[in-house]
C-alpha cells in the first residue's frame, strides 16, 4: 500500500472479511447461550450483521470495486479464543460470561475499524459511503452497550 486510498480499500476488505466470520459465527453464540437475553442479543445482532455486510457491498459498489474480502487475522485469533471459551466452559452461567468477554472483543475490534474508515473517507472524499460505515459504527456500539448491560446486571453475577 502506497497511498491512503489503497489502506482504505485494504480495511473495507479486511471488516467485509470480518463481519462475514461473525454472520458464520453468532448462530453458534446464539445456540451455546444459556441466558435467553444473550441469546435473544446475539440473535439481533445477527440481523445486525447481515445488513452491514450490504452495506459494505454497497461501499464497494461506490468504489467501483468488487466485494471480496481479505483474511483477518485479528478477526480470525478472537473468533477462535471465543470458540475456546465456549468448549472449555463447563458452567453454563460462566460460558455465557466468557461468550459476552469474547463478543466484546469483536465488537471492539470492529469498532476500531469502522471509526477509522470514517475518518479516512472523510479525507479522500468517498462522503456516499460514511453514513453506510456510519449505521455500521452505530450498530456495533448498540452491541457493545447491550452486551455490557447483560453483564453488568445478571450474567457476571450469575457466574461468580
Amino acid at each position: 500500500m502506497t497511498n491512503l486510498e489503497e489502506l482504505f480499500r485494504h480495511f473495507l476488505r479486511d471488516i467485509y472479511y470480518a463481519e462475514k466470520k461473525v454472520l458464520k459465527a453468532l448462530p453458534k453464540m446464539a445456540r451455546k447461550a444459556d441466558s435467553a437475553d444473550l441469546r435473544e442479543a446475539f440473535e439481533s445482532h445477527l440481523e445486525e450483521t447481515e445488513q452491514q455486510i450490504a452495506n459494505l457491498e454497497q461501499v464497494f459498489d461506490q468504489l467501483g470495486l468488487k466485494a471480496r474480502g481479505i483474511t483477518c487475522e485479528a478477526i480470525n485469533g478472537i473468533l477462535e479464543e471465543g470458540e475456546e471459551i465456549m468448549s472449555e466452559a463447563e458452567n453454563a452461567d460462566t460460558r455465557d460470561a466468557g461468550m459476552i468477554a469474547a463478543a466484546q472483543a469483536v465488537e471492539h475490534y470492529e469498532i476500531t475499524r469502522y471509526g477509522t474508515m470514517i475518518a479516512w473517507a472523510k479525507t479522500l472524499g468517498h462522503d456516499a459511503a460514511i453514513p453506510l460505515l456510519q449505521a455500521n459504527l452505530d450498530q456495533e456500539y448498540g452491541a457493545d452497550r447491550t452486551l455490557s448491560g447483560l453483564a453488568e446486571t445478571t450474567l457476571n453475577r450469575e457466574a461468580a
